[in-house]
């Protein structure tokens, strides 16, 4: 019989643990959110009309990166289990999967970027200056997207084994490269010419290619607890399956963001372009908020995968426990920070008088939602660390489909301030929903690891 062997995943205290495998990703994910905000504060220079056709084009952002963030959570899950299990080598054909659908990933995009960025623009708007810039800025993001697909499949491949730093190193890597070319490419420095808001795209498929480089060489070049074997590759469907077994609840949950963005936008836009800006400037800010919890997330999946793949349950409920904690504190500051200074907040941005009318009350309202979040954020990623993506993608779809539209069509009915009041309706719904399936969670699911965790390992495949 094959020695099991020692992971810290299973045997260091929860807290130092969740501490050590948590910061490097929060300290990369706050890198992250800067640039976030740098790259709209450049947008912003050129004018108004850019940043509202930046904010435009910001769903189908958030649908490739769900693609590549929901495929590599399916890929971390399933790795961080079968090292729990002490199954090394399916841990192995699954880390050399990741890479395969990385670049179909990349393909797919490649394909929406030359065939759909003008007709997407002009679903929206006919203004020619917004349309051009906007289709201009789609086509380069989504055509050359190989760079992050493959990049952030390799981050989750590392994370799966608790190897929490070069992760970080990569995503420093491409939001650091980020930073420094935008003005390169937006402005026209050192001999490169001015793009504009082409400019912004061009920067950030180059740091993406530039990220994706360094992770390939960390991955091939340095030891780790996995192996990649491409010799006689061939896809198998059952590891493709138990990947995205996870990992489509989670592309469907985070592409539902996707979709709530389009339909706000469409409300928006109906009372004036102002407001479609003041919405995507929200998304940039709040991502200072949201990042550290996402990073924090990183840091708890594997540690929950471990642990239930062990059979260790005690270890996993104390993650979920310290993990509410933490992520409540980090909202709870957040939340605050956007009540007390909105208006240096939108100051950013260069915001105009009536960007500020509607701005303010807007990030004060909506950042309600942010306490809730913290919870409902926790528990989806426990239920997508024992492999019941399913639990995710409902609360994902109460929180920005099934609850947050309509509430906000309805309320654009009253008023403009009105409408910012559906997110903290949305979250506090899915919140509840999300309690009521944690609870279930444990009387099943966690009630019965050890039981399930003595299944020979066939049964505990096919249950899969």
């Amino acid at each position: 019989m094959e020695e099991v062997r020692q992971n810290k995943m299973g045997t260091m205290p929860i807290f130092h643990l969740i501490v050590s495998m948590s910061i490097p990703a929060i300290l990369s994910m706050m890198v992250q959110a800067l640039y976030n905000i740098v790259d709209s504060y450049f947008v912003s220079q050129i004018s108004e009309d850019a940043l509202t056709a930046v904010s435009l084009v910001f769903p189908i952002q958030t649908m490739l990166i769900a693609v590549a963030v929901g495929t590599g959570v399916g890929l971390n899950s399933l790795i961080s289990r079968r090292l729990g299990e002490n199954r090394a080598e399916e841990a192995n054909q699954a880390a050399t999967h990741g890479l395969f659908l990385g670049l179909l990933n990349g393909l797919l995009f490649f394909l929406v970027g030359l065939c759909f960025s003008e007709s997407f623009l002009r679903a929206f708007t006919s203004n020619p200056e917004i349309v051009s810039m906007g289709s201009a800025y789609m086509q380069v993001v989504c055509m050359f997207s190989i760079g992050v697909c493959v990049e952030v499949n390799i981050e989750k491949i590392l994370q799966a084994t608790g190897n929490m730093l070069f992760p970080m190193l990569f995503q420093l890597v491409g939001a650091v490269g980020n930073i420094l070319l935008d003005p390169i490419f937006i402005f026209g420095m050192f001999g490169v010419p001015k793009f504009g808001v082409k400019g912004a795209a061009i920067a950030t498929v180059l740091a993406q290619f530039l990220s994706m480089t360094v992770a390939l060489l960390v991955l091939f070049l340095k030891k780790h607890e996995i192996q990649i074997r491409f010799h006689s590759f061939h896809p198998r469907w059952n590891i493709i399956r138990n990947i995205y077994a996870v990992g489509l609840p989670a592309i469907v949950m985070q592409a539902t963001g996707s979709v709530m963005v389009v339909g706000m936008n469409a409300i928006l836009i109906g009372f004036t372009g102002t407001a479609v800006a003041v919405f995507g400037v929200y998304y940039k800010l709040q991502s200072f908020v949201f990042m550290p919890v996402f990073g924090l997330n990183q840091g708890l999946m594997p540690v929950m995968g471990y642990n239930y793949g062990a059979g260790k349950r005690s270890r996993l409920l104390s993650t979920v426990k310290i993990g509410c904690v933490v992520a409540a504190a980090i909202m709870g500051i957040g939340m605050v920070v956007f009540w007390l200074f909105p208006e240096r907040l939108l100051g950013i941005f260069s915001a105009s008088a009536s960007m500020l009318q509607i701005g303010v009350p807007a990030l004060r309202t909506i950042s309600l939602c942010f306490l809730p979040a913290a919870f409902g954020i926790i528990f989806s990623t426990t239920f997508q660390a024992v492999g019941d993506g399913l639990k995710s993608l409902i609360i994902s779809m109460l929180r920005q489909l099934v609850v947050l539209l309509p509430s906000a069509y309805l309320l654009s009915k009253v008023s403009l301030v009105a409408v910012w009041y559906s997110f903290p309706i949305a979250e506090s719904v899915s919140l509840a929903a999300s309690i009521l399936f944690y609870i279930r969670l444990k009387k099943t699911t966690i009630h019965n690891m050890e039981e399930q965790n003595s299944l020979p390992a066939g049964e505990i495949d096919s249950a899969d």
